[in-house]
């Protein structure tokens, strides 16, 4: 159906941010009967021109399209509270926005949350399932409800994001959007730098952990130094994701590749990256 959406529009775009070509379900059973990367394989060979939310997507896409182009997964950064004192809370808070099939990633860094936890009582606010997917580290654990309000304003109260990554296809192809909203809510955060996500790290400048040593000193340095310096951390990703990853940053950009407020079709440029 949507092939035949694409085919049969006047300008057919596709837009993809997640490495749906990597994705055939993996063991959920329902989701083996549907899974999404022959969808995107042929969304990308019917469409007119496809958008790609970072540069390791556009390298397949080219493979199965004639025109692509590059835009940045973005953010409404003016609807996100922003923090407003970077003293920490009592007791520290961690935190992590997601859903439940992504949470089991926390475990993968759960030897520096709980050694944060020991040296300053550092809890985990979790803002997606009320649903408990995290064995032992619940007790530490503190969950808020996904809703369109809780995004947009409780990471405002947490002092560091996370954005623990597994190094595998379908995660090197993520466009480091819980990074943009730590950053839309000027909260400093550490990630894994797998694939798109270490420049977005480092275009906000966040922290880069590559190993679990590396989580365990990020997050004391962050949590045990001076608030001036989360502080900086925190109000130049707030700067930066307004230049570099806002929707008003791009308007021009998507209005020009979708024919959107622009020229109706796009120009057949072969591989505009």
């Amino acid at each position: 159906m949507e092939a035949a959406l694409l085919t049969r529009a006047a300008v057919g775009v596709y837009d993809f941010d997640d490495a749906l070509h990597c994705d055939f379900g993996g063991s959920a059973p329902w989701r083996r009967l549907a899974p999404k990367a022959p969808k995107a394989l042929a969304a990308a060979r019917c469409a007119d021109r496809v958008i790609a939310g970072n540069d390791i997507l556009a390298e397949w896409a080219v493979r199965h399209a004639t025109d692509v182009v590059v835009i940045p997964s973005c953010v409404a950064v003016e609807d996100y509270a922003t923090k407003q004192s970077y003293g920490l809370s009592d007791p520290p808070r961690l935190g992590w926005i997601g859903s439940a099939d992504n949470e089991p990633v926390l475990m993968t860094i759960a030897p520096a949350l709980w050694e944060v936890h020991r040296r300053s009582g550092a809890r985990l606010t979790l803002i997606g399932t009320s649903r408990s997917t995290l064995g032992s580290l619940e007790q530490i654990v503190d969950r808020v409800p996904w809703t369109e309000h809780t995004q947009h304003s409780v990471l405002a109260e947490i002092d560091i994001g996370l954005m623990p990554l597994h190094d595998d296809p379908y995660s090197r192809g993520k466009c480091g959007y819980k990074l943009l909203q730590y950053a839309a809510a000027g909260v400093p955060a550490v990630g894994s730098p797998v694939g798109a996500n270490g420049a977005v790290l480092g275009s906000l400048g966040f922290v880069a952990a590559r190993s679990l040593q590396d989580w365990t000193d990020a997050l004391r340095s962050l949590v045990e130094g001076p608030d001036s310096d989360r502080a900086t951390v925190g109000w130049h990703a707030l700067d930066q994701v307004a230049k570099r990853y806002s929707y008003d940053a791009w308007l021009g950009r998507w209005q020009q590749a979708t024919g959107f407020g622009g020229d109706r079709a796009p120009a057949r440029a072969g591989g505009d990256r």
